[in-house]
């Protein structure tokens, strides 16, 4: 069931493919904030799939992060999400971003629920 305190978890390992200056966000060799939002997502979506009914899903709607310190190639990164707000389909997500050293990022993440099938289809009409 779909409540409120669902927290998720997810981590990566900050490599060269990660940083701003492979992403394009930047030129220097430390943990890119494209990189950040991926993870915060990831963390989100993953936490709240088990509780959706089947055949449905979430997308990312809306971010609102602060990248505070920067993370250098080699260190792992921690995505922490805890869902505070349930709004009808809209989820809304507390974040926080750690290393080794502490916070590198925090903030909010919104996310919709959507029926995976009518979403694709809509999106592929784009096409026609």
């Amino acid at each position: 069931m779909l409540q409120t305190g669902i927290t998720g978890e997810a981590r990566c390992l900050v490599t060269a493919e990660t940083t701003a200056a492979k992403l394009g966000s930047g030129e220097l060799e430390v943990f890119a904030t494209p990189a950040m939002i991926a993870l915060i997502e990831k963390a989100a979506w993953q936490s709240v799939a088990p509780h959706l009914e089947e055949g449905c899903g979430t997308v990312g709607t809306a971010l609102r992060v602060r990248h505070l310190s920067a993370t250098p190639v080699g260190m792992e990164v921690t995505a922490r999400t805890e869902l505070y707000e349930i709004d009808g389909r809209r989820l809304v997500f507390k974040v926080e971003v750690r290393d080794a050293k502490g916070v590198v990022g925090d903030g909010e993440h919104e996310r919709f629920i959507v029926k995976n099938e009518s979403f694709l289809r809509k999106a592929k009409g784009k096409l026609e």
